[in-house]
């Protein structure tokens, strides 16, 4: 990992970790430039996860004029998702005052005007510790999904909140704030059984955790169902990925619930 100009420790509420692997023709350099200038309680920290192509030199443009609440965390070599968000996590932790931190992916299917709302969830209600995005396709907001992965989805869905025992609706929604406690640098702090499906892996960690300590976490979170969301094209998930994480899922019980 190289060093990294940290994002600055202001009246920031928010610190977002955004995991980036070759996302240079991806990346809405505008929308998060929009959303930095109109939002001055949030931070950014981009973790470029060992891009050959251009993404950090389109990273740079974007973060110009924000440094004290931008940054890029640079790794050499591709970990994956899993590792890029962990590293992200670990280091915002360690180098910003905010009181909530989160993960969101780099494509924007899930769009920046959702973490306000996130965020308001969070500020209202002190019992809830982490907010998750629910892609539920309600009459009135827009959720575009492809087909075959939104029904692999309710299947694997279905699976993971009967190994959990949680009656948690969309784990993989890669829109994620937590509430900075004891337990967020606990969750974070070893690396991830499963490229895929860490989402889940991280629900585990804070069941072993909650357990530990008497608590349920079922009334810690609270799934916030999403106003839009869109599959956007170039995503790296395929549906034969859906078939391994469903091994992971097992190895996840195995490790954390059996």
């Amino acid at each position: 990992m190289m060093p990294v100009d940290q994002p600055g420790e202001d009246a920031a509420s928010l610190c977002l970790v955004i995991p980036c692997y070759n996302e240079a023709r991806r990346l809405d350099v505008e929308s998060f430039r929009a959303f930095l200038d109109t939002s001055p309680d949030v931070q950014f920290l981009f973790v470029d996860d060992g891009s050959r192509d251009s993404t950090v030199e389109v990273l740079e443009s974007l973060c110009a004029g924000f440094e004290s609440r931008a940054a890029i965390l640079r790794c050499q070599v591709n970990g994956g998702k899993a590792e890029a968000v962990r590293r992200g996590m670990l280091h915002a932790l360690d180098h910003s005052q905010a009181k909530f931190f989160g993960f969101w992916d780099a494509d924007l299917a899930t769009p920046l005007k959702a973490g306000p709302q996130f965020l308001e969830v969070l500020e209202q209600r002190p019992d809830i510790e982490m907010v998750f995005g629910a892609r539920v396709k309600l009459l009135g907001r827009h959720v575009e999904r492809i087909a075959v992965r939104h029904y692999l989805g309710r299947v694997f869905a279905t699976v993971v909140s009967t190994v959990l025992r949680l009656p948690v609706y969309d784990t993989q929604c890669g829109a994620k704030i937590f509430r900075a406690t004891p337990f967020t640098r606990q969750v974070f702090a070893e690396g991830f059984l499963s490229k895929w499906v860490f989402d889940v892996e991280i629900i585990a960690r804070y069941l072993n955790l909650y357990r530990t300590a008497g608590r349920r976490l079922e009334g810690a979170i609270y799934e916030y169902p999403l106003e839009a969301w869109i599959d956007v094209a170039g995503s790296k998930v395929r549906p034969l990925d859906f078939f391994t994480a469903f091994l992971d899922v097992a190895r996840i019980k195995l490790k954390y619930l059996s």
